[in-house]
């Protein structure tokens, strides 16, 4: 969603550490911070010039903005792609904004100023309260597969200015069956949040590929809150969005006041693909597409949570496409929407996910329920879900991650949370497939698809595990050797394998005893570790395998992308250089996968019947 004119302010901001959060008692908010930053790396990392990794419960950021002479007559919106946790933004001593989830985007209002203004964020990150954290350690240290932690500012900030009437973020629905894009445009009146009267307004969208102008349609402005324009493609300017030819469109959309005089316009794109379900099969534009996806946590040595570059962003999808995979679940994280970009111009398939880790308070437990997620969990769901409904490379969305705790016949908060982040989903949108909560214990009967997680390294004995599908029992966490019940009956959906492997293999240090060490300094991963590379080789093909074989799976997650800290269980380094034979894992993955060919052979024979007729 682009405009002409924007001011990026990533770079020096002033900073202080505030760790008893006593700082607005103490002046900060009106007197010089003692340090300095870099936005929009997070003070714990090296990037940032701070790396102070002791916990920071609160932090301080300040800058003189010069907002350009140009923008007069018009409002500035200061945007932050996120910031971790619970920010509030003051402008010229006056607080304009607060927002609290450290994973999704927020903009305040700075009226109609030119000049400079002086902008101060604080931004305050608790440890010891339920809280959307993803992967951040809530110990001092890191531990098993917990991480350095990020607060504060970690995505990029940025103003526009916008008219007092302007476009908000547009939601665009691809819908293959009847060749068209459909476009619903909130309008947003700055200030006030109200719109107000736009007797005799248009909204104009045209569609552009390399050939032209596709098609352009126009609507009135002044009936609805969010006008809604259908996009009919000419039957010989259809091409689908698809991974091995990710074509997009290039859209313009244009707000235009009685006079026919422009007031707002942006530019943006979308790709036509539609996913369906056909009994076990998840369909890419009407055709199964063996989901081959890795896990990818999006964690920097240098960066944390924070790409490096945006070519650090591309250059993980191509390392992913390099050994096989053809997309990602994007775990315990909502990505920098860079990335979805890149994804949508490369034909990368994801799995929108949440960092929903951190309802577990150590030590914490009511009633027996020690997951204890609050209405915030929702709340920032679905902020990650409007900011990425439009993306093509999304073809699924899962709002939680290993949520697991005994089932009981009394009403827990987890399975309120759990099932209003799986509904917030389905009312948001009616085109992806919704997974309630990936892994180990479903609480939604309805969840569009069902999976586990099997960290199993035999492959014989993993065949086993995942061979009870075929007969409606697939495999399910905790179900081997305990009686616990911490899942609902499966209902016959589409499965997938969304965890497996984490093969353990470090090949320049010792790994250490997983089941002794798993600290922040040892090498730990799944199971006991290949004793060379050609035995990983033989265990990464041989699990691989088993899923690729199976005529009921759709699709798999292989654990993981990179190593991560102590976690070394990547098919590349942290630092994403090679470490293993990639071109093998690569062949690995391309054999067949058994539900194409099946369904590829009953369309064939369906054919033949009908022809028969």
């Amino acid at each position: 969603m682009v405009r002409p004119d924007w001011l990026c302010l990533n770079g020096r901001w002033d900073f202080e550490v505030d760790r008893a959060d006593t700082g607005l008692e103490r002046g900060l908010l009106q007197r010089p911070l003692a340090g300095s930053i870099t936005v929009p790396f997070a003070p714990e990392s090296r990037l940032s010039g701070v790396e102070d990794t002791d916990f920071l419960h609160a932090v301080w950021y300040r800058r003189e903005v010069e907002l350009p002479a140009a923008w007069a007559g018009r409002r500035t919106l200061l945007h932050f792609g996120a910031v971790d946790h619970d920010a509030t933004v003051w402008v010229d001593g006056e607080e304009v904004g607060r927002h609290r989830g450290g994973f999704t985007p927020f903009a305040v209002d700075l009226g109609h100023r030119t000049g400079t203004v002086t902008v101060v964020v604080r931004a305050r990150d608790s440890r010891h309260e339920p809280q959307a954290r993803g992967k951040q350690s809530t110990r001092h240290d890191n531990y098993e597969c917990m991480y350095t932690r990020t607060t504060g500012i970690w995505q990029t900030v940025w103003a526009e200015p916008v008219p007092d009437v302007s476009l908000a973020r547009p939601r665009i629905t691809p819908d293959v069956a009847a060749s068209a894009l459909h476009l619903e445009q909130p309008l947003r009146r700055s200030g006030t949040g109200t719109v107000g009267d736009r007797a005799g307004w248009t909204l104009t969208a045209s569609v552009r590929d390399g050939s032209g102008e596709v098609v352009s349609a126009t609507v009135r402005a002044d009936l609805d809150l969010a006008p809604r324009l259908v996009l009919a493609l000419p039957a010989e300017r259809v091409r689908l969005w698809e991974p091995a030819d990710p074509h997009l469109y290039d859209v313009t959309i244009t707000l235009r006041d009685a006079a026919g005089e422009v007031v707002d316009t942006v530019e943006t794109y979308a790709g036509l693909r539609s996913v369906s379900i056909d009994g076990k099969a998840v369909l890419l534009n009407g055709r199964p597409v063996f989901q081959r996806l890795v896990l990818d946590q999006g964690y920097y040595p240098d960066g944390l949570m924070t790409a490096p570059s945006d070519e650090a962003l591309v250059r993980d999808i191509e390392l992913s496409l390099a050994a096989g995979f053809n997309g990602a679940r994007l775990h315990q994280k909502v990505f920098e929407e860079r990335f979805l970009f890149h994804a949508d111009r490369l034909g990368y398939l994801c799995w929108g996910e949440f960092g929903d880790w951190g309802a577990v308070e150590e030590g914490s437990s009511r009633r027996g329920e020690y997951q204890q997620p609050t209405a915030g969990f929702v709340t920032q769901w679905l902020e990650a879900l409007e900011r990425d409904y439009s993306h093509p490379s999304i073809i699924g969305w899962c709002g939680l991650n290993e949520t697991h705790q005994p089932l009981t016949d009394r009403g827990q908060v987890l399975d309120d949370v759990t099932r209003a982040m799986f509904l917030a989903a389905k009312a948001m949108d009616t085109s992806r497939p919704v997974l309630d909560a990936s892994g180990y214990s479903h609480r939604v009967l309805e969840s569009d698809v069902w999976d586990s997680h099997n960290y199993t390294q035999d492959p014989a004995q993993f065949a086993e595990e995942m061979a009870g599908l075929a007969d409606g029992r697939p495999d399910t966490n905790f179900a081997h050797g305990t009686t616990t019940v911490i899942s609902l009956p499966y209902q016959g959906q589409p499965w997938f394998c969304s965890e497996f492997g984490g093969i353990w293999w470090r090949p320049d240090t010792e790994a250490s005893d997983s089941s002794v060490d798993r600290g922040a300094e040892s090498s730990w991963g799944y199971g006991e570790p290949p004793r060379s590379e050609e035995e990983f080789h033989h265990r990464f093909e041989g699990l691989t395998g088993v899923l690729l074989a199976d005529p009921l799976m759709f699709g798999y997650c292989y654990t993981q992308l990179t190593d991560v800290f102590q976690e070394q269980n990547g098919v590349y380094s942290f630092d994403r250089s090679e470490k293993l034979d990639v071109a093998r894992v690569r062949a690995a993955q391309q054999r067949p996968a058994a539900i194409e060919g099946s369904r590829a052979e009953g369309s064939r024979a369906e054919e033949s019947r009908a022809g028969g007729s």
